[in-house]
């Protein structure tokens, strides 16, 4: 099969024309992808940057958005069938764990998660265990289906602060961040500010609902954010960027018993200021990590079947999977916010 896979410990990826398809266990799910989200968790790892290199093993197929249909399923499979459009939760929880016993399988402390730890989709083929299928609605289409896994993490984000009636800020406004942004609108909040350093990310933020936008270059940008919110400051934040500045920035702008909740990745340990803006200010931390599993997946099926959300202007480019190079040089240059790669069929498949 067609595999796009880090076959070295330096930038780049490799297209793999003859790479094995995934071996099938009785439990497991063979799916035939057919359409795949480049995220910034891929990107990080086409750069091989200090957090990719320290994680992600050399010889993996890449990826972790898709959607496809069931080729084949395992033995021992109860509730898949063979043609059925499927996504899934990439997270793979050993099940015999502490958190995963007890609800938290998101955090399961062998997670395994596909495209980082085990193979992923940047494949003509993706195996997966039956509790990690996701039958796709039919009235998804497949580039939405495609990126659940990324609207579960601004779901998750979102819902996990409670913003409902609160103003809320947004450090970054990426793929992610601009999800947030309209599940964030959708979800009853009240004044929403987002900050991000791309002039073009701030428009579109406005387009899903943002209220106030700062250019986050601008270093008066957190003062006005609290005097734009009664000079107290927002209620909520909700850190998509990574960036260790976003990040001390938005505590900083943060009021006095507020919540952040904290999904962007940095590549680097973050130094900020504990005394002043999480201690003294009496603030609430939240770190954020994949999706709850599987309540995340069912309220964003809802929104999204509810038609609260709209969210194809955030995919700006499509191309063949065999172009993912492209895909990955319009993210870096900023030109494309989500793109969505499609998967040839395999002849025979």
């Amino acid at each position: 099969m067609l595999a796009i896979k880090k076959t070295r410990p330096a930038a780049g990826l490799t297209l793999i024309a003859d790479a094995p398809a995934p071996e099938l266990g009785p439990r497991d799910v063979l799916i035939a992808v057919t359409h795949t989200g480049i995220c910034g968790t891929d990107r990080h790892i086409y750069e091989w940057d200090t957090w990719s290199a320290h994680r992600v093993p050399v010889g993996i197929t890449i990826g972790h958005e898709f959607v496809g249909r069931v080729a084949a399923v395992g033995s021992d499979v109860v509730r898949v069938q063979p043609g059925q459009r499927v996504s899934g939760e990439g997270h793979i929880g050993d099940g015999v764990c502490e958190p995963c016993r007890t609800g938290n399988a998101h955090i399961c402390e062998r997670v395994q998660i596909i495209g980082v730890d085990r193979d992923g989709c940047f494949a003509q083929y993706l195996a997966l265990p039956e509790e990690n299928i996701w039958p796709v609605h039919p009235d998804i289409p497949d580039e939405i289906a495609a990126i659940l896994d990324p609207i579960g993490n601004a779901m998750h984000t979102v819902m996990a602060a409670g913003v409902s009636g609160r103003s809320v800020l947004i450090t970054g406004v990426g793929i992610i961040g601009l999800m947030a942004v309209a599940i964030a609108r959708a979800a009853g909040a009240g004044m929403i500010l987002v900050s991000d350093v791309n002039r073009r990310r701030l428009e579109l933020a406005r387009q899903f609902g943002a209220d106030v936008t700062y250019l986050a270059s601008d270093p008066g940008w957190t003062a006005q954010a609290r005097e734009d919110t009664h000079n107290q400051g927002p209620q909520v934040l909700l850190e998509m960027s990574g960036s260790s500045r976003a990040i001390r920035e938005g505590l900083t702008a943060l009021r006095n018993g507020g919540t952040a909740a904290l999904l962007g990745t940095p590549s680097n340990p973050v130094e900020i200021n504990l005394s002043n803006d999480i201690i003294f200010k009496g603030a609430t931390i939240l770190g954020i990590n994949g999706r709850l599993m599987y309540q995340t997946w069912y309220q964003v099926e809802s929104f999204l079947l509810s038609r609260r959300l709209h969210l194809e202007p955030i995919i700006t480019h499509r191309i063949e999977l065999r172009d993912f190079d492209r895909g990955f040089k319009l993210m870096q240059t900023g030109e494309a916010i989500k793109v969505i790669m499609r998967v040839e069929e395999q002849e025979g498949r």
